[in-house]
């Protein structure tokens, strides 16, 4: 799945718009290297998202297939770091 996608899907970042931008201006990093919006991510990746004020750090855990719902959103990562 496409990190933009996997973004918004996991409700890390609310629309895939803001995640696509996000991405271009390098603020997420997969495994310690700014990434595009078209990055394939697999379980295991580490993602790190700079907000404004906080940086937060995740560790994927599965790739959906599809959308899922609000509650299953944060059984895709576990945080690692905020």
């Amino acid at each position: 799945m496409r990190l933009d996608k996997f973004l918004k899907v996991s409700r890390l970042i609310k629309r895939r718009t803001v995640a696509n931008s996000v991405c271009e201006s390098a603020r997420v990093f997969v495994n310690n290297n700014p990434s595009k919006p078209a990055k394939i991510l697999k379980a295991g990746d580490i993602i790190t998202i700079e907000f404004k004020d906080t940086i937060k750090t995740v560790r994927v855990l599965k790739i959906p297939s599809g959308n899922v719902s609000i509650n299953e959103a944060s059984s895709l990562y576990e945080t690692i770091d905020q």
